[in-house]
C-alpha cells in the first residue's frame, strides 16, 4: 500500500483551500501537476471566462485550482467556493437519492411511474404503464431522446408538458434502447416526494449535502440567485464569450438539472462516491447506481473520447464507460452558459471534476487527456 504523507488539512474541512497550502503527496501528483498546467493554458487559449477543477485520490485532494473571473471583465476571481450550475451532473445526485430509498425499501425500481404520476400517459396507455422507476432513472423509457426539452427551453411549465406525453409513441419497448431525457427523468422527483412526504430539495439537503458538508451546494433558481460567490453564465458567440442572464427554465427539473455547487463541494461528492463516506453513501448504493444498464452506443463516437472508449452504458444517474479496458464512471452537464464534468476510476480510487462558466468543448478534451495520462501512469506503477 502506498502511504500518502499529509501536508495539509483535507478540503473535507469547512474552509477553502488557501493559496499557500499544498495537497498531500500522491502517486498521481505528476499527472495532477500536468493537468493543472493544461487546464490554465487551455482556458486562457480558448478565452473561457472562468473555471475550477479538483482531483482527488481516495479520501484526499491531490490538486484543486481555479482560473479566471466570476464574470467576463469583472474583478472577482473564481475560487474554491465559487458556485456554478451543475446542469446534468445533477442527475448523479438523483440516482443516488433514489437508490438510497430503494435500499430502505421505500421505493422499488420495478414500480411503474404511473403509480406516482397517474396523469402521465402515452398514445398507447399500456406502454406508459410499463415504464418503471428504473427506466426513468436509466434513460431506457423507450421515448424519443430529449422529449419536450424544446418546451422547457421555452419555459413552458411542467404541468402542461406532462399532459402532452399522450401524443407520443415510444421508439422501442422500455429497457431496450437508450433515449436521454430531462423531462421524463425528472419524474423521479414525484416518486421521491410522494414516498417521503418531503420536498426533493429538503431530502437532498438532509441525505447528501449536509452529511457531506457540501456547504455551498443548493438546488434551484432562487438559491443560486441568493448566492453571493457565484459564477455568471457566458455563451459562445462569433465575437467571443458573452455574459447572459441565468434562466430559470431548467431549474423546473431539479433532479435532472437543478443542483448548484462549488468545486469544494464536488471534491466531497467525489470522495463519497469513491466509498470514503459509507455512513452516507454505502458500497451497495454505489454499486447499484454504477451497474451498467442500457448501451449508449452514440457515446463511443464522442470526438475527444472515441479513441479511448471501448464500451459505454448508462447506469442510474451515472454513465459507465470502459476507457482503454478500464472502468470509468462519468457524467457531463451543459446548460446555457455553463459546462460541468465529473468522473472517477473505481479501480484506482482517483476522481476529477471540472466546472466552467463558459460553454466550451475544451472541457471534454481536458478530461479525456486526464484519464489517458492517469491510466498510463497506473500502468507504469504496475496498477
Amino acid at each position: 500500500m502506498f502511504l500518502k504523507p499529509m501536508l495539509f488539512v483535507s478540503t473535507l474541512s469547512l474552509g477553502a483551500v488557501l493559496p499557500f497550502q499544498q495537497a498531500f503527496a500522491s502517486q498521481y501528483t505528476p499527472v495532477a501537476d500536468k493537468f493543472k498546467s493544461q487546464f490554465h493554458q487551455q482556458l486562457k487559449k480558448h478565452k473561457v471566462p472562468g473555471g475550477s477543477f479538483v482531483i482527488v485520490d481516495t479520501d484526499e485532494v491531490i490538486k484543486l485550482s481555479s482560473y479566471g473571473k466570476r464574470k467576463k471583465g469583472g474583478t472577482q476571481n473564481v475560487n474554491a467556493n465559487t458556485v456554478f450550475r451543475l446542469a446534468s451532473v445533477s442527475k448523479t445526485f438523483a440516482g443516488t437519492l433514489a437508490s438510497m430509498l430503494v435500499e430502505e425499501e421505500k421505493l422499488e425500481w420495478q414500480q411503474p411511474i404511473v403509480n406516482y404520476l397517474p396523469e402521465f400517459t402515452l398514445a398507447n396507455k399500456a406502454q406508459a404503464d410499463s415504464i418503471t422507476l428504473e427506466h426513468i432513472i436509466g434513460h431506457s423509457t423507450g421515448l424519443m431522446p430529449n422529449s419536450y426539452d424544446n418546451l422547457i427551453n421555452s419555459n413552458v411549465k411542467m404541468a402542461k408538458i406532462i399532459n402532452k406525453f399522450d401524443e407520443l409513441t415510444p421508439i422501442c419497448k422500455p429497457g431496450i434502447c437508450y433515449g436521454y431525457q430531462n423531462v421524463a427523468f425528472s419524474f423521479i422527483e414525484t416518486a421521491i416526494e410522494k414516498q417521503t412526504d418531503l420536498s426533493y430539495e429538503e431530502l437532498i439537503q438532509q441525505r447528501i449535502f449536509s452529511p457531506l458538508n457540501m456547504n455551498s451546494a443548493s438546488i434551484g433558481f432562487s438559491a443560486f440567485e441568493q448566492t453571493q460567490n457565484r459564477a455568471e453564465p457566458h455563451i459562445k458567440t462569433k465575437h467571443g464569450f458573452k455574459q447572459v442572464k441565468v434562466k430559470p427554465n431548467y431549474y423546473q427539473l431539479a433532479s435532472a438539472a437543478g443542483v448548484n455547487a462549488s468545486i469544494n463541494d464536488m471534491s466531497k461528492w467525489l470522495i463519497a462516491n469513491l466509498g470514503q463516506n459509507p455512513e452516507v453513501l454505502s458500497a451497495s448504493i454505489i454499486e447499484d447506481v454504477t451497474t451498467p444498464g442500457v448501451k449508449t452506443t452514440r457515446e463511443l463516437r464522442r470526438r475527444d473520447w472515441r479513441q479511448y472508449l471501448d464500451k459505454a452504458h448508462y447506469g442510474k444517474g451515472w454513465r459507465v464507460y470502459e476507457f482503454n479496458g478500464r472502468p470509468l464512471i462519468y457524467h457531463a452537464g451543459w446548460v446555457a452558459g455553463y459546462v460541468a464534468e465529473i468522473s472517477y476510476s473505481p479501480e484506482l480510487n482517483i476522481g476529477m471534476a471540472m466546472l466552467l462558466n463558459g460553454e466550451s468543448r475544451v472541457i471534454a478534451e481536458l478530461s479525456s487527456n486526464f484519464w489517458r495520462d492517469t491510466f498510463k501512469q497506473a500502468e507504469q506503477l504496475g496498477h
